[in-house]
């Protein structure tokens, strides 16, 4: 396992390597993720279906015939909406009033990898076959990894789609638009009657 790529690897190569030793790697496709630019939720949910191995016409929900995945650029992963405040971790200490939480923005700041840890090891199902599967996870927070001697295969994800919009939402949003301008006609054309009343006055 320490080959010339894991000598050069400049993180941690204990922790990088942990544990596949106990995995039968045998047959098993080496599938990389780059997670720069991906949305958080898809991308977990992608690894998590290569990493159950539901992608292969030989699934069986017994068997533990997913590939290796790993993960590159974790540090520029992307969330939609206000999640970087408003969504928090949380965990407890053992001790009596220790409950802890820390915000995505700060978890992203502190360690990357977690979070997308966290993401795919909460769509596995709580089974035998979860610790293995998730000892086929590799994240990386930069685009160095120690497997560059394995024949590893790009994975190319999905092209997004994006539902149609409802007509009577699309009606809403139209007229929402339509209000909000006249709301801004209408002012524009108080500020010019102040003006020139002020003007007015000013001249008399």
């Amino acid at each position: 396992m320490t080959s010339q790529a894991a000598v050069s690897f400049s993180g941690n190569i204990k922790k990088a390597l942990a544990g596949l030793r106990r995995i039968n790697l045998e047959g098993l496709r080496w599938r990389v993720f780059d997670a720069k630019g991906q949305v958080l939720g898809r991308l977990a949910s992608q690894i998590s279906t290569v990493i159950q191995g539901k992608d292969k016409p030989t699934y069986a929900p017994n068997r533990d015939d997913g590939d290796v995945c790993i993960v590159l650029n974790a540090k520029d992963v992307c969330v939609t909406g206000r999640k970087l405040t408003d969504k928090f971790y949380h965990w407890h200490t053992g001790y009596v009033g220790h409950l802890k939480e820390r915000s995505l923005k700060d978890q992203l700041a502190k360690d990357p990898t977690e979070v997308i840890h966290k993401a795919v090891l909460r769509m596995l199902p709580r089974n035998k076959l979860r610790d293995d599967r998730d000892r086929k996870l590799r994240i990386f927070a930069e685009s160095e990894h120690p497997f560059g001697d394995r024949p590893l295969e790009p994975y190319i994800m999905p092209h997004r789609r994006v539902r149609e919009m409802r007509p009577s939402a699309r009606r809403a949003m139209i007229r929402a638009q339509k209000k909000a301008e006249l709301q801004q006609q209408s002012g524009n054309e108080t500020r010019k009657g102040k003006r020139k009343e002020v003007k007015a006055d000013v001249s008399s």
